[in-house]
């Protein structure tokens, strides 16, 4: 990682990425330094060894409420494009990873941060958590890649309504929508959160990450090329030591131990 401020912190520990937002003071409110620092905590996950998962989380009272507006205040389109710029590598780079990412959200959740939450694979909430898209509420147009996930999960007019209206909804709401997986008590979110990281720490990492990509390219392939791609990350994963044992494993009808390889 570069030598930003510790707005976004980056552990590594078992197999286990994390990465937290930490602007505590402005509910995780991401500006320049903060986009900056995102970007280069993906690319150090990237590119180090042995990460089997990434878990994204938020410090203090909220998730990310969105953008730093006090950063817009003057000169905002040069302001603007300087975060938008590496906070949009940030959101390629999440998408292009060859692990499951795991978002944990809680509090306040708005704008950038329900976009960066749905560039996510396992987007699980506390059950007071409130969301507002907010964007047309300040004039602003959607950015992080909100208007590219949300109508792939709600639909074309849900998602003109969610973006245009701005009204804030909770975490049901959320639910019910299909923008979370799982809504959580508040007291258990942290111990169920860690149960999934775990979970899929220890699944066949490789055979995640071709899931991960087909699944991604399903809606831009037609079918003829994404069955060439399911054949070719199937063999591929025919060729991992993960399938072989996941296939002895099932011939001795026991649990498979992987090793994410």
């Amino acid at each position: 990682m570069s030598e930003h401020d510790q707005s976004v912190i980056l552990t590594v520990e078992a197999g286990i990425a994390r990465i937290q937002f930490n602007r505590p003071a402005s509910l995780n409110a991401i500006n320049v330094e903060m986009a900056m620092a995102l970007r280069d905590a993906l690319l150090a996950v990237q590119r180090q060894a042995g990460v089997r998962v990434l878990h994204l989380h938020g410090a203090g009272r909220g998730f990310m409420a969105g953008g730093d507006l006090a950063s817009l205040k003057s000169d905002s389109a040069v302001r603007a494009r300087a975060l938008i710029s590496p906070l949009h590598e940030a959101i390629a780079l999440l998408s292009e990873l060859e692990i499951p990412v795991v978002a944990q959200l809680h509090g306040v959740v708005a704008g950038a941060g329900i976009s960066i939450a749905l560039a996510c694979d396992f987007i699980l909430a506390g059950q007071t958590t409130r969301f507002n898209f907010a964007y047309c509420g300040i004039g602003a147009s959607p950015d992080a890649s909100g208007s590219w996930h949300l109508p792939r999960v709600v639909g074309l007019h849900k998602a003109i309504e969610l973006l245009m209206l701005s009204e804030p909804f909770d975490a049901e709401e959320a639910l019910r929508l299909g923008l979370v997986g799982q809504v959580i008590a508040e007291d258990a979110l942290v111990v169920q959160t860690e149960a999934l990281i775990k979970r899929l720490a220890a699944a066949p990492t490789f055979a995640l990450g071709q899931t991960r990509r087909l699944l991604r390219q399903a809606l831009q392939n037609d079918l003829r090329t994404h069955l060439n791609a399911e054949c070719e990350a199937f063999c591929a994963c025919a060729g991992s030591r993960d399938f072989a044992l996941g296939v002895e494993a099932f011939f001795q009808r026991q649990p498979a131990r992987f090793t994410g390889s």
